[in-house]
């Protein structure tokens, strides 16, 4: 008899750990504190994806970002977490550099004036830690200019007559980064 008690306190004893609120916590203890997000650019409604973007979304510490939380001058991963990934179903014309298609981390050198904006073909990176030059397929120089103020770091595409923006913003800091797609090229012939 003394056994079966026992036995039945360790049984409830192991089910009452099993199905604690404390237990089930612990699978979900490190969550991420900047979601991802991501981004596609469709020429049109319901067309098929040209361009698709997977990025971390941190929130401004103060109001001031650029300078402060993220240094001028210095690589940046563009967002927070893993490096941002840029997947171009197409190729394209990044500014004036022709890129195939491909999947491509995105990194940026920030200043107060422009930025660097680099595309290098080693992915699933973490950071901008594992940023390695060698790796860099096209860069360009974009101007940096003041907009309204965003509290998490975004990702936007715009559709422009001779092509498409890539737009990134945080704080009151946008940069636009000049994309043509393959279709949008051909149309202009």
């Amino acid at each position: 008899m003394k056994r079966f008690n026992s036995i039945t306190t360790l049984f409830v004893l192991a089910l009452s750990l099993l199905f604690s609120p404390n237990s089930a916590a612990q699978f979900f203890t490190d969550t991420d504190k900047n979601p991802h997000d991501i981004v596609y650019y469709r020429p049109s409604k319901g067309a098929t994806p040209q361009i698709k973007v997977i990025y971390g979304r941190p929130r401004a510490k103060d109001d001031k970002v650029f300078g402060t939380q993220v240094p001028y001058g210095r690589i940046w991963k563009t967002g927070s977490n893993e490096s941002t990934e840029v997947r171009f179903y197409c190729d394209v014309m990044f500014g004036n550099k022709y890129v195939k298609a491909g999947t491509y981390s995105l990194y940026t050198i920030p200043n107060k004036n422009y930025w660097i904006v680099i595309l290098n073909g080693k992915t699933d990176t973490y950071g901008a830690n594992f940023y390695n030059p060698k790796y860099n397929i096209a860069s360009i120089e974009v101007p940096a200019v003041k907009g309204q103020k965003l509290e998490n770091f975004s990702i936007a595409f715009t559709s422009k007559n001779y092509g498409t923006q890539m737009v990134l913003g945080w704080a009151e800091t946008r940069v636009k980064i000049p994309l043509y797609t393959e279709e949008r090229l051909i149309s202009k012939i």
